[in-house]
């Protein structure tokens, strides 16, 4: 490009203890340009965007803002010079509107107390026309669907005057027709002369959208390439420094057992206000089969798995197990019946923060042989066993006794996949378990999921990702306003057909 850079990033260094996440990074972005980062988990791809940001401080190298040598030391800082991010996990306040949150610290004021209600309203609608945005800024965050959610993230950059829009995993949680539009919006930012940063693993959306890719590999950036001058293959290769093969997906059982494994009939569950949440759900899933589950999130999915796993109790109908019932059981029952979960939000359900590596790889087994002896933990087997799963995996920490915390986010999934598949389970409930994962890890899971069905093992697979849905499972599930409308065979439909099918249209 002839113009010159808008941000510059030299030599960035930063450490985590004795983890080198970022290992002499340059980065540079032009004005108007949409620029993608690639890379595998724990490149340093997050962390690099992150310092930019002012949430983390490097340990070493510079920064440029427009030819000027910057020192960016917090948010605040990054937002004065028209830097915003929307991370992978929001940071909106559920509790008050979109509107509330979108203004929040710059609210407009009269008499330099009262929100300026009417003032804010007229400059956010505005501002969304712009960005072709329809958003009910009177609805509180909890209420809005994850799509309207990002809006709202988005129109809360900008508002604060952000000319650097950074996305971190924008589309992970997108049906298609909802990525089509945010990219819609992103070329509109494009088209006023803003800037955007795209974080993301998806090569095929980084294909589309973007003018210019940096690749990062083990903490540095080792490429960056004009979009129309690579392809999805080059980008693979540079992430992990060798050729990828995806072939593991195509792999497919035809044979299955007359009867099935986990049995739903009439399946309800209400909310306290009475709102039905799961509407009377019949679903089968069979030994050595995978069954997938799409829809836009808040759709009855994540209340389908509560159900499934004990954490919450159904107010209708039957939930069998091998012809058992484990209707409105204890997690800890139904986990002794060897289903296991894979839950969507790892850091609240599936990791412990404040722990070692090794102690969240035997979680749910450290009270048993070999791991425990009279009360009390034996670490050398705790030791041995992580260390094996480590390899095996591919899990990137420094050591067994590394605190997770310090993991970054496709790690600590990784961990989380391990421990439960390696529990040898019959029932695999796995909740977007390749979300934020790079392609490498991505195969692995989806190999470790593939063996697990060839060894006629049930697996539920729910997931946002539609191509992951469409590879991998054997049938589709839709829900749509907590119903199943509708099961398909992959090899008979697409990923338009799945989204109007998510979006409650007829196909």
């Amino acid at each position: 490009m002839t113009t010159p850079p808008l941000i510059k990033m030299r030599g960035i260094t930063k450490r985590f203890g004795t983890v080198l996440a970022n290992d002499g990074a340059d980065f540079s972005l032009h004005p108007g340009e949409i620029h993608a980062i690639v890379g595998e988990n724990g490149a340093g791809k997050s962390t690099l965007m992150k310092i930019l940001c002012g949430l983390y401080l490097p340990n070493d190298g510079e920064i440029y803002c427009r030819d000027e040598p910057v020192q960016i030391n917090n948010p605040r800082t990054a937002i004065a010079l028209g830097i915003g991010m929307v991370q992978q996990h929001f940071t909106l306040v559920p509790a008050l509107t979109a509107l509330e949150n979108i203004v929040l610290a710059k609210e407009p004021r009269r008499f330099k107390a009262l929100l300026d209600t009417a003032t804010a309203h007229r400059s956010i609608t505005a501002l969304a026309e712009q960005l072709g945005f329809h958003l009910d800024l009177n609805a509180k965050v909890e209420s809005l669907p994850i799509g309207a959610q990002q809006y709202a993230e988005i129109l809360k950059a900008l508002y604060h005057g952000a000319e650097i829009l950074i996305l971190d995993e924008p589309t992970a949680v997108l049906a298609p027709q909802e990525v089509t539009a945010l990219f819609d919006c992103l070329r509109g930012l494009k088209a006023q002369g803003k800037s955007v940063i795209l974080i993301t693993h998806k090569l095929s959306e980084v294909m589309a959208i973007a003018d210019t890719i940096t690749v990062m590999r083990n903490g540095n950036s080792v490429a960056s390439l004009a979009s129309a001058e690579t392809d999805a293959t080059e980008l693979s290769e540079l992430m992990i420094g060798k050729r990828t093969f995806d072939d593991i997906t195509r792999q497919k059982r035809h044979d299955k057992p007359s009867k099935p494994m986990l049995h739903l009939e009439s399946l309800t569950l209400h909310a306290k206000n009475g709102r039905t949440l799961l509407d009377d759900i019949d679903l089968d899933v069979f030994a050595g089969e995978i069954l997938g589950v799409a829809g836009v999130e808040g759709n009855g999915q994540n209340e389908l798995i509560e159900v499934l796993t004990g954490l919450r109790k159904c107010d209708g109908g039957t939930i069998t197990l091998n012809g058992e019932s484990i209707a409105n059981r204890s997690p800890a029952e139904i986990r002794r019946k060897q289903v296991v979960h894979l839950p969507a939000d790892r850091h609240r359900h599936g990791i412990s923060l404040d722990n070692r590596v090794d102690e969240n790889l035997i979680l749910g087994s450290h009270s048993q042989s070999p791991f425990c002896r009279h009360g009390l933990l034996k670490q050398k087997p705790a030791h041995k066993f992580a260390d094996d799963v480590i390899e095996k995996y591919e899990i990137r920490a420094g050591g067994v006794d590394a605190p997770i915390r310090t993991l970054s986010g496709g790690n600590q999934q990784k961990v989380i996949v391990a421990r439960e598949l390696e529990s040898d389970p019959e029932l695999i409930i796995a909740a977007h378990p390749t979300r934020g994962l790079d392609i490498n890890a991505a195969q692995c899971v989806h190999q470790q999921l593939i063996d697990a069905r060839n060894r006629f093992k049930g697996i539920l697979l729910i997931s946002a990702d539609l191509e992951e849905l469409l590879s991998l499972s054997d049938r589709i599930a839709v829900m749509y306003n907590g119903q199943i409308t509708g099961i398909l065979q992959p090899s008979k439909t697409d990923e338009a057909q799945l989204g109007a099918l998510m979006l409650g249209n007829s196909v």
